[in-house]
């Protein structure tokens, strides 16, 4: 083998030699000077040639074999795992990683809870005009550290003039909870645009957009119609998911006109929440 390799570096070299005997055998021997000189230009110039496609032939290989390499990489990893209960804990993690590059190669990028409102609170500070949000009702708005914060960087997007539209889904019954009552209040009084949308009111062609059931909470914000995050139906190794990819992002702009089309607006009455709605029957 380095025998061979020895002789292919080499070769540029012997076939010099070559052509070279070959010129001087037609000069000396057979006094044919045009057609020695033509020979040892020809010579000359295969001998490059050659050694330019061998080298692009070699460069080729190597390239080849560090993507077959790199491509089989985990491949390669796995079969060296000789253990049974390792194999499969190896199988179980590589079918997590499987779901998360099929995340990625739809434009989402999957994020803990952590990380999912710290991108929300983000997206909002860098919000120039407009923030839409559809949430379940949950008490944590007012005592959990991420929500909070996360609250907080919409209420320095309120202060820059942006428009902000929340659209809470729940039952009837819980209007009138005091923990809602208390969260729907702290936000309309910042000046956020609150609407209620009741989970059997919610269209099924809006459920069936975002591959939900009706009875199912939706949870996602859309910032200046360009970028939106949205908290996974069901738990698992990850929180939520961001995309900026404008197909996904029109998927949500879409299935948020469904939600808010049928939501009604929160207005404050003595000191209650109470449905835009309900007030002009009142008033009626």
């Amino acid at each position: 083998m380095k025998f061979t390799k020895k002789i292919q570096e080499m070769s540029v070299f012997i076939e010099f030699l070559v052509s070279a005997g070959l010129a001087i055998f037609f000069h000396l021997v057979l006094h044919n000077p045009q057609a020695a000189y033509s020979i040892f230009g020809i010579g000359i110039l295969l001998s490059l040639a050659t050694y330019l496609l061998r080298a692009d032939l070699d460069n080729t290989r190597h390239e080849l074999v560090d993507q077959y390499n790199q491509a089989h990489e985990i491949t390669f990893a796995l079969s060296q795992i000789c253990d049974p209960e390792c194999q499969l804990r190896a199988q179980e993690l590589l079918t997590g990683t499987k779901r998360t590059i099929s995340l990625l190669q739809q434009g989402f990028i999957p994020l803990d809870e952590t990380e999912f409102y710290l991108e929300g609170a983000k997206c909002t500070d860098m919000a120039h005009n407009r923030m839409k949000a559809v949430d379940p009702i949950t008490n944590g708005w007012l005592t959990r550290g991420v929500l909070v914060n996360f609250y907080q960087s919409n209420l320095r997007a309120l202060d820059r003039g942006v428009i902000i539209t929340r659209v809470f889904v729940m039952g009837r019954e819980e209007m009138c909870d005091p923990d809602v009552q208390r969260i729907l209040m702290t936000q309309l009084l910042d000046n956020i645009d609150v609407r209620i949308a009741f989970r059997e009111e919610l269209p099924t062609t809006a459920s069936n957009l975002s591959g939900r059931d009706t009875n199912s909470s939706c949870d996602f914000a859309i910032y200046d119609d360009h970028v939106a995050t949205e908290v996974f139906q069901q738990t698992g190794t990850y929180f939520g998911r961001k995309t900026a990819l404008p197909a996904n992002v029109d998927r949500y702009l879409r299935l948020y006109e469904l939600i808010e089309h049928s939501a009604h607006t929160a207005i404050v009455e003595d000191s209650q929440i109470i449905l835009a709605s309900e007030k002009v029957k009142q008033t009626a």
